[in-house]
């Protein structure tokens, strides 16, 4: 029997190839129009960003999806996967999410297989769902005994942590202003949990344009770090 904290420890950890990395989810534009200038306006840009996109898409995406093996529904997935893609604007961000998606499926095959992520994954080979980090992590929380709450917390404050470490190569700020961005946003984590833990299906997908805006103008920025 694995500890479960192990493998929480394991999939939040920076250095799990993920694909994150290589993203900053429309933030590099930000950072290159001077809407984000420094550690100060970057931590308000992230609560924003998790009350308004991480809440309403991929955190209510996990909780779905985690209810959907709790259900018994694996195929109850594939809704949660084709509105997860179609309501996503940003042509990069899209594409993003699907390598992440198909990448991380893959991935956690090999670490911690179980017959639903087998089944997503063939789903995703077969070009019949597309791939999203929110729920192949959610089946994979699911098959490790995780609590709903609990991997909930972890998806957030992963998601979180990643765009801070791209923070700190794009804007550039120092490794301890990131950290202390994320001790910050802790309690913020914990509410946003218990905002997805009220919120209907019908709520998935409530978009962010002005993110949404600045993931577009992504793909013309003359120069990037980033993937999106």
């Amino acid at each position: 029997m694995i500890n479960g904290l192990m493998p929480l420890l394991q999939l939040s950890d920076s250095q799990f190839p993920s694909g994150a990395f290589s993203h900053s989810f429309g933030f590099e534009t930000y950072i290159q129009e001077d809407v984000v200038k420094g550690t100060e306006s970057f931590k308000q840009a992230l609560i924003i960003f998790l009350k308004k996109q991480l809440i309403f898409n991929d955190g209510l995406a996990c909780r779905l999806a985690y209810e959907s093996m709790e259900r018994g529904s694996p195929e109850d997935l594939m809704d949660i996967d084709h509105v997860l893609f179609a309501t996503c604007v940003a042509r990069e961000t899209r594409e993003g999410n699907r390598k992440m998606g198909e990448r991380l499926a893959k991935l956690c095959m090999e670490l911690y297989p179980s017959p639903d992520l087998s089944e997503y994954l063939s789903w995703i080979k077969k070009k019949e769902a597309y791939g999203h980090p929110a729920v192949v992590l959610a089946v994979v929380y699911h098959s490790l005994d995780i609590p709903k709450d609990s991997a909930l917390e972890t998806f957030l404050f992963t998601n979180l942590s990643s765009l801070v470490q791209n923070a700190v190569r794009g804007i550039p700020m120092g490794q301890t202003a990131g950290q202390k961005i994320l001790l910050v946003l802790q309690p913020y984590v914990i509410e946003a949990v218990e905002s997805i833990l009220g919120l209907s299906p019908d709520d998935l997908g409530a978009g962010s344009p002005g993110l949404e805006i600045a993931q577009m103008h992504h793909e013309r920025l003359n120069v990037r770090l980033f993937m999106s």
